[in-house]
């Protein structure tokens, strides 16, 4: 019963973050931003869809229970919730699950931005490792901590691609961090 609860509450939330992903891809296309990564983006979908299959599978067929450190990865999967929400909310109308750019918008650097480049997918690595540990599904916190891996490899390169062709993204960061700046400039 947990278990579903578990499930339920974060399949739940995914669905409402892909409505305010629609709702976002409207408003920056109805302005102009442009897409990219659509030959990547399906592999993103496939593994964060199947993530949950497995999960289910694995925790239903093993027969797993919480673990027995579950206190701690519970705090651990609320900072988490905690930091997309943050991320989330700090991108607002330039929050999406697909690279959408808008030529020209200035760069988000509030919230965890000002802290780190891509937050999002910290966050996401973290999940692959705590969501299926709550319920010892050590197969799919392997597997899909690979799997992310792999996506991100392509996902963040192109992201950062697109971002520096249209916005003011690498200044932005360079910024943020003077003493980066300094050895930049050494180079």
């Amino acid at each position: 019963m947990l278990f579903k609860l578990f499930i339920s509450i974060i399949i739940l939330q995914r669905a409402a973050e892909l409505a305010i992903a629609r709702n976002n891809e409207k408003w920056m296309k109805g302005r102009g931003a442009l897409e990219f990564g659509q030959r990547h983006y399906p592999w993103i979908v496939a593994v964060h869809a199947s993530f949950f299959i497995c999960y289910l599978l694995e925790v239903s067929i093993f027969e797993k229970g919480p673990s027995p450190i579950w206190p701690i990865l519970l705090i651990l999967f609320i900072l988490t919730q905690t930091g997309r929400v943050w991320a989330l909310f700090s991108l607002g109308k330039y929050w999406n699950t697909k690279i959408i750019v808008l030529p020209g918008a200035k760069v988000v650097r509030r919230g965890p931005y000002r802290f780190i480049k891509h937050p999002n997918y910290v966050i996401v690595a973290a999940e692959f490792l705590v969501i299926p540990l709550m319920f010892q599904a050590y197969i799919t916190a392997a597997v899909y901590t690979l799997l992310n891996i792999m996506v991100l490899s392509v996902r963040i390169p192109a992201e950062e691609k697109a971002l520096k062709e249209l916005t003011e993204y690498e200044e932005a960061f360079l910024r943020i961090r003077p003493g980066l700046n300094r050895d930049i400039k050494k180079v």
